[in-house]
């Protein structure tokens, strides 16, 4: 039913077209085809060409700001990247290192844990030690006080899991 009532009015559509322009001197029909063709033109224009060629302008004009914006953030990425290593700070050595272990192997448990200094190293011993729970500490410790295990000897206990350790921490050379 739709499809008939659809070319009926397409159909009366046309036909009021074409009685309309029928009715038209050549003098008119010349007029109003112009007419379109300018109208044509102008619609084109202002809806598709304009807007393209002034958007070109803009961006012509603000590339420019946007290149420097571009070397500016460059040399900042730099200049971070170049800032790194300092940011990272000097590994405590000594006594500072002895203190920040000691409070960092508190703060995991691990209270019944030997802390001798020894020179700009550390030397850490445990007893009766799980496994994990010194691994963990370790990890961490080498993580936040930038110190890498230069010695260190695990002996294994007959209760699963626990240890007996020995180990010589120092301040790490490189990152």
């Amino acid at each position: 039913m739709k499809n008939t009532t659809s070319a009926q009015t397409w159909h009366a559509i046309s036909t009021a077209i074409d009685e309309f322009w029928s009715a038209r001197e050549p003098r008119e029909k010349r007029l109003l085809t112009i007419g379109g063709i300018v109208l044509g033109v102008a619609l084109f224009y202002s809806v598709c060409f304009a807007p393209a060629y002034e958007g070109r302008a803009e961006l012509r004009e603000a590339l420019p700001d946007l290149r420097a914006q571009l070397a500016q953030m460059q040399a900042e990425a730099r200049e971070a990247r170049e800032l790194q290593p300092a940011a990272q700070g000097v590994p405590p050595t000594g006594d500072a290192l002895r203190q920040a272990l000691t409070d960092s192997l508190g703060a995991h448990g691990l209270q019944a844990v030997q802390v001798t200094a020894i020179g700009n190293s550390v030397q850490v011993r445990g007893k009766n030690v799980p496994f994990g729970d010194w691994i963990g500490w370790l990890d961490d410790a080498r993580k936040q006080n930038k110190v890498q295990v230069s010695e260190a000897e695990v002996t294994a206990l007959d209760k699963p899991g626990q240890v007996d350790f020995d180990a010589t921490l120092a301040p790490a050379t490189s990152r």
